[in-house]
């Protein structure tokens, strides 16, 4: 007797990956490739979903935005969503509305992985400090934020 999972129409299975969280274009096509069969036209569906509003680049766009900025900066989040094929304008737009809470973000994820004390939160030693600017540089902010966050100075998210 065949799965359930088998027997998902393409049509229920780009809903159900919907109904799960935002995907893009891009990936909800390379997910549903996997299971279209010969009859199946994957453009079409899509195609349906967007005028239906049940996939959105926008809301995807935002939603990754939202889940990645606590943790990463600008530079990350948007080779990120440059991997998903969004459009230019929309990219352009994420990265402004990004690089206005850079300087917070880095400033909080700083804090939160080195200032558990206030006396050891500054780095004294040129070790301490290439490290921390490591971490942030790795997490993909800039090195204008990195430069303030160093700083040991709290700035509030906005």
């Amino acid at each position: 007797m065949p799965s359930k999972q088998a027997k998902l129409s393409l049509k229920n299975r780009a809903l159900q990956y919907l109904s799960l969280r935002e995907h893009s274009r891009l990936e909800l096509a390379r997910k549903l490739s996997r299971y279209a069969q010969e009859e199946d036209d994957v453009e079409a569906l899509l195609d349906f979903l967007e005028q239906a509003r049940f996939l959105s680049s926008e809301r995807f766009s935002e939603a990754l935005v939202r889940r990645r900025a606590a943790s990463y900066g600008s530079n990350r989040i948007m080779a990120e969503l440059q991997t998903h094929g969004l459009a230019p304008e929309l990219m352009s737009q994420s990265k402004a509305e990004l690089a206005e809470s850079e300087v917070a973000r880095a400033c909080a994820v700083w804090h939160k992985k080195f200032a558990h004390h206030v006396d050891d939160a500054v780095p004294l030693s040129p070790e301490q400090r290439a490290k921390q600017i490591r971490f942030l540089a790795q997490r993909g902010f800039s090195s204008h934020a990195i430069r303030i966050a160093m700083r040991g100075e709290i700035q509030s998210v906005d």
